[in-house]
């Protein structure tokens, strides 16, 4: 499996994430795509955006901001025939490496609640109660970045 990841700096790249964000978070999740896509969806905003392909094909979305001096992961989504195979820890890995190339210690994310264990496994520690986003029990988890 070769895997590469790019920063969407162009709208076709931007497109391919868009696809696979409604692709999962869209169709699969039924997110409404109004909730869905916000105004960090464009060329030029302070959202940074990576897609990443295997062998080729786009396969996993993600984007990062930076609020209040913390690094948040969002819009974090692998393709379901690419599941099960480390591709969530790289796409979490790259964002992290980000966040730390632009001078940030610190990483919060909002967690489905149904996804936590994975990212307690990559060091997330819960921050929240359960709270509802988009009609999904989420948790913010965070952790701090060396």
């Amino acid at each position: 499996m070769n895997i590469t990841i790019v920063e969407a700096n162009s709208q076709k790249l931007l497109d391919a994430c868009f696809a696979i964000r409604t692709a999962i978070f869209v169709e699969e999740q039924g997110v409404p795509a109004a909730d869905e896509f916000d105004a960090y969806d464009a060329l030029g905003t302070e959202a940074r955006h990576i897609l990443l392909y295997v062998d080729g094909v786009p396969a996993a979305s993600s984007r990062l901001r930076i609020v209040e001096h913390v690094a948040k992961l969002e819009r974090i989504c692998v393709m379901l025939d690419y599941r099960k195979h480390g591709l969530g820890r790289v796409l979490i890995n790259k964002l992290e490496e980000m966040a730390l190339a632009d001078g940030l210690k610190k990483a919060k994310l909002h967690a489905q609640v149904q996804a936590s264990g994975f990212y307690a496994r990559l060091g997330y520690a819960p921050a929240s109660d359960v709270f509802m986003e988009d009609g999904i029990p989420h948790l913010l988890m965070t952790k701090q970045l060396n």
